[in-house]
């Protein structure tokens, strides 16, 4: 027979945070989402095109970019194929390893990327920031960068 450890459960406090956080999360991500449809992209497109865009020369490895938004290299590579089609990026090889492939940010994409951009930050705005005092949103990001660097395994380094 194992041995079991007591299960920590969530107090009322606790509990209504987190179901909070929860109810935010989705609903807030769902309204982007939506306020990016009228542009013909989805949230992860969004985030392609913003990792590139910032990024030198607008291109990423692939696999630099899965890691940066969270995909799996095959789920990636399904979503670059949708965004060459639409003209937004296209794949390069990479000189210094034959295997690897850059994602990198075309013309339109970039013209893309500066015409939605102001939408979205209004969006943002509008379901999120302009909701809350800076007091409260200093709090907010106080309260949540341990969570964000525990979860990115930096927890502890400078």
């Amino acid at each position: 027979m194992e041995t079991e450890t007591a299960t920590r459960w969530l107090s009322d406090a606790e509990q209504c945070a987190w179901r909070t956080h929860l109810d935010v999360s989705r609903l807030l991500m769902h309204q982007l989402e939506k306020d990016l449809q009228p542009f013909g992209l989805t949230n992860n497109d969004y985030e392609i095109l913003v990792n590139l865009s910032e990024s030198e020369d607008r291109r990423m490895r692939m696999s630099d970019l899965a890691t940066a938004t969270l995909q799996s290299k095959s789920r990636l590579s399904h979503q670059i194929t949708r965004m060459e089609n639409a003209g937004l990026v296209r794949r390069e090889n990479c000189e210094s390893d034959r295997r690897g492939l850059y994602a990198v940010l075309t013309d339109q994409g970039m013209e893309t990327m500066q015409h939605v951009a102001p939408h979205h930050v209004a969006s943002v705005r509008r379901h999120f920031i302009d909701l809350l005092s800076p007091e409260s949103l200093a709090g907010l990001r106080e309260s949540l960068t341990p969570v964000a660097e525990h979860l990115r395994g930096r927890r502890g380094k400078p």
